[in-house]
């Protein structure tokens, strides 16, 4: 049987981020094989993986990165099931690095299929479920283009948001954050009107005019009064015309051309855990 060292272990933790006792006996049985080991290992993340398969994941770090020119962010969710391990250093660098890596891709299973350090993407995560014993998992991937693209990170790791602009003028990056931001804070339903749901649309319509019933009016004023009411659910609800949190005397959209006259949000995308 191999000897098995301190320094071989260690190398193996780092590699892989398992315990340091996880990690001796993955040694031991591979009888010094590193690579052997790494492959125990893995398959013992398998088996943790399949144990938990059914866990909720609702926990995390909402990671966002941008690409050099501004020009193509992406936003993901590292998932895992305890605000515990979601506030673990090594958890955040993970996410973050898989942040990085998402860039390159423009679909949530080209980027698990990703190489990453010697293996998948998806094998990593499965690795690291066996590490940390919980379950693992990307959760949101979301891509977004524009002629310039900024990002926000909530403290702590929980809202992750993407905004486009028209254009990369000057004071363009302090409107997207400023916007990014925004989208944090205020959790709006989409960009405009046109972007909400229809189905939402009819939800809010049915809400007024059964409050408006309660409160007497006649049947044939409801239509106008919603419509009213659903102008103000838009006002509230949709990114570009709620009011800016930084002036609440403008809207978003008003705010974003005080920068440039020409100035347009082209698009958003917001992930929260927790």
């Amino acid at each position: 049987m191999a000897k098995i060292t301190a320094a071989e272990v260690n190398n193996l933790r780092k590699a892989t981020g398992a315990g340091m006792m996880d990690c001796k006996k993955a040694l031991v049985e591979a009888d010094g094989d590193f690579d052997q080991a790494i492959e125990i290992l893995r398959k013992q993340g398998q088996k943790v993986a399949a144990k938990r398969a059914d866990r909720e994941s609702s926990e995390g770090a909402a990671i966002a990165k941008v690409n050099d020119d501004n020009t193509q962010g992406v936003v993901i969710s590292l998932n895992c099931e305890t605000d515990f391990v979601a506030k673990n250093d090594s958890f955040v660098k993970l996410a973050n690095d898989l942040a990085d890596l998402a860039l390159g891709f423009d679909s949530k299973d080209d980027f698990l299929a990703a190489s990453f350090n010697g293996m998948t993407v998806s094998e990593k995560l499965t690795e690291q479920t066996g590490v940390i014993g919980e379950k693992i998992e990307i959760g949101s991937f979301d891509k977004l283009n524009a002629p310039f693209v900024g990002s926000y990170i909530h403290a702590g790791n929980k809202i992750a948001t993407l905004v486009g602009l028209s254009a990369n003028v000057d004071g363009a990056a302090e409107a997207a954050k400023d916007v990014a931001m925004q989208a944090a804070a205020m959790n709006p339903v989409a960009l405009n009107e046109e972007g909400v749901d229809q189905s939402i649309i009819d939800k809010e319509i049915e809400i007024a005019k059964d409050q408006l019933r309660q409160e007497g009016k006649p049947e044939a004023m409801l239509d106008n009064i919603a419509k009213g009411k659903l102008n103000r659910f838009f006002k509230d609800n949709t990114l570009v015309n709620q009011a800016f949190i930084k002036d609440s005397k403008q809207s978003v959209a008003e705010y974003v051309k005080s920068v440039d006259s020409s100035l347009e949000v082209t698009g958003f995308t917001r992930v929260a855990l927790g």
